[in-house]
């Protein structure tokens, strides 16, 4: 009883943490604007880039990467024992606060840079793996959607290719699903060739 209390909060520690809606402040001090009303609607660093500009883009970037980092890292050692089972639970609360935030009536951003903050605390071989497949796909098309899709596509190989246990393996597969989940629109604008692709 008392460790499934003690996974429980865990959980919804990390969940309020991945709830910080970054993006959305940060366009709300520097542009005084609603980032759910323009671009994409969305309130991760891409479409940060795109109504506010390159560094408020990358602050949102950063610390959506430092919320997941934090929630597989320092949560755990709170909470301890930092057992794996503690880890990917804190892992699926942190991406699951980020991608649907209570503070913005469940509608959040897609969970690249927080996944990414997860694997870079748990698996890092996973995370520089995974961030050399995205920094190729974006450097060739253009793409952050097709970019980040592709990485999701590649996390349960790189996971499972490094011999990590079955439950990172499994947390590798879900985090996947999500961000396939997330990506759905842009999966349909890209087949049709109407994706907005990032000029740097």
């Amino acid at each position: 009883m008392f460790m499934n209390m003690h996974i429980f909060f865990a959980i919804a520690l990390s969940y309020l943490l991945g709830s910080v809606p970054v993006g959305y402040i940060i366009c709300r001090v520097t542009k005084s604007i609603d980032i759910r009303t323009g671009g994409s609607g969305n309130v991760g660093a891409t479409n940060v880039t795109r109504l506010a500009g390159k560094i408020p883009g990358i602050t949102t970037l950063i610390l959506d990467i430092l919320k997941g980092l934090a929630a597989v890292t320092l949560i755990p050692m709170l909470l301890g024992p930092a057992t794996d089972t503690l880890r990917v639970s804190c892992a699926i609360g942190v991406v699951a606060g980020h991608n649907w935030t209570i503070f913005l009536r469940f509608k959040g951003g897609k969970g690249v840079a927080t996944s990414a903050g997860v694997f870079l605390g748990l698996m890092p071989l996973v995370f520089l793996s995974c961030l050399c497949v995205w920094a190729t796909a974006f450097i060739t098309w253009r793409y952050v959607s097709l970019a980040s899709v592709l990485t999701a596509i590649s996390l349960p190989v790189f996971t499972t290719l490094y011999q990590k246990s079955l439950l990172y393996i499994l947390l590798g597969c879900i985090i996947a699903l999500l961000g396939l989940m997330r990506h759905k629109d842009n999966i349909k604008r890209l087949f049709k060739g109407k994706e907005g692709k990032i000029r740097i």
